[in-house]
């Protein structure tokens, strides 16, 4: 299944952050000491997230970091993702029949049977026959392996730079990039600027060969498709205080090539009836360019510490989003401390997404009912519990959180039946994840 990135709320995107705020909220554990002064950090962490009726993910991640005196660094990371469960199709659900009333046959509505969102050549994918009134799921499964690697090197006592490489193979999905970055400190180090920038050169090869946009599925052709994501970033940071820290960090990113959903479909409608009457494969932009803008506040109570964050991010597709984060530490012992968490995410939808399209009108040139381009919001909260164990190395991490997903799914332009139904219904997620770091 390609979970390439496609919108600001991925699938891939949501385990990313559980993951990397995880790792994040482990304090690096206290090491023996090295004769050469160098320490090793390891950090492994193991996610389990689920969607109500859809996606299950296990998502193993392993980093070693090695830490020398001089403040150079190197570190690399190998994640797997196994992936199983069902995924909407972006198909609309089909009509209610009321059985009390005879309807001519040319005004039943057709049950729409779909195929699996991995094209079901050798992806497990099966079909599914979605009821009156549900949402069309595809079954899948995939599985995903990543491995980076990063090296940080000191230039000079206020001038930094950062290196990282980057690879990942899915089924139908593949990802190559490098990374670089430079800092520098300055007004007595207590401000950080931060240049930096990136390319990725991805390839999707969907199983069953790549559909003809806005089609009957035709294939068009059974070769690689090229994706190329070239991004930049600046950032300043500012300590105000002993206990307080400012940051504010701005990026740009440009993604050229296949950017549509290859399993994705656009359901046709009967304009009187609201009745699906068929489907074509969807289609969008070859080009996207997006940008966001994150501030962030770090406060350091007597012995609780304040995490606040604000991103506004928007597109050339006419995506414009808003995102706060809040997270709080308290130190509950010597040993443990406790960090709830709540996060909200809203998001305008697409230019070009659409409930579906009238059927018999002109077809537009870019289409999409993908729900991750829809109006979507989403509302957070968790709570992550740090612990070490008794004469023993390093620190144990246990969180876990509750997402719940949901839509304007009563649109203004609802046709017939299709008023009767909500079209992005509420969904439930939940993740846990647990964490373990030692540095020796």
């Amino acid at each position: 299944m390609q979970l390439g990135p496609t919108g600001p709320a991925t699938i891939r995107g949501k385990l990313g952050a559980a993951a990397c705020m995880l790792l994040a909220s482990v304090a690096p554990a206290v090491a023996r000491a090295d004769p050469s002064g160098a320490v090793t950090q390891v950090d492994g962490t193991l996610l389990l997230y689920g969607e109500q009726s859809r996606t299950k993910v296990a998502e193993p991640t392993v980093r070693v970091t090695r830490l020398q005196p001089s403040g150079r660094s190197l570190s690399g990371q190998v994640v797997l993702d196994v992936m199983t469960g069902a995924t909407p199709t972006g198909a609309m659900p089909p009509g209610v029949v009321d059985s009390t009333a005879a309807l001519p046959p040319d005004e039943a509505p057709r049950v729409q049977t779909m195929t699996a969102a991995s094209g079901g050549g050798g992806g497990g994918g099966s079909e599914h026959v979605p009821g009156p009134g549900d949402i069309p799921l595809a079954q899948f499964h995939d599985t995903r392996v990543a491995l980076d690697a990063e090296w940080h090197e000191p230039i000079t006592n206020i001038f930094g730079s950062t290196l990282g490489g980057y690879y990942s193979r899915e089924k139908d999905y593949e990802s190559v990039g490098a990374s670089g970055k430079l800092s520098l400190d300055f007004l007595h180090k207590l401000t950080t600027l931060t240049l930096g920038g990136g390319v990725n050169r991805d390839h999707v090869f969907p199983s069953g060969g790549t559909p003809l946009p806005l089609s009957d599925g035709t294939v068009l052709h059974d070769e690689r498709n090229a994706k190329d994501v070239t991004s930049a970033l600046v950032g300043l940071s500012r300590v105000i205080t002993r206990r307080w820290l400012i940051s504010v960090n701005g990026s740009r990113t440009y993604e050229d090539g296949y950017l549509t959903e290859p399993y994705k479909v656009v359901s046709l409608i009967d304009p009187a009836t609201g009745y699906t009457t068929g489907q074509i494969t969807e289609g969008r932009p070859s080009t996207r360019q997006r940008t966001d803008v994150m501030t962030t506040m770090v406060y350091h109570f007597t012995s609780d510490v304040l995490h606040l964050s604000h991103r506004y991010y928007w597109d050339d597709w006419g995506v414009r989003s808003n995102t706060i984060d809040l997270k709080l530490r308290h130190d509950t012992g010597d040993s443990s401390f406790l960090q709830p968490h709540l996060r909200y995410y809203n998001q305008s939808q697409a230019d070009f997404f659409t409930f579906g399209l009238v059927q018999g009108e002109p077809v537009p040139t870019y289409a999409t009912s993908d729900y991750r381009l829809g109006p979507l919001s989403t509302a957070t909260v968790g709570l992550t519990y740090g612990f070490h164990v008794p004469e023993q190395p390093g620190e144990f991490t246990i969180r876990a959180e509750y997402i719940l997903q949901f839509g304007k799914g009563h649109p203004d332009t609802a046709m017939g039946v299709q008023q009767d139904f909500d079209l992005m219904p509420p969904v439930n997620i939940g993740s846990l994840v647990a964490g373990y770091s030692v540095a020796f």
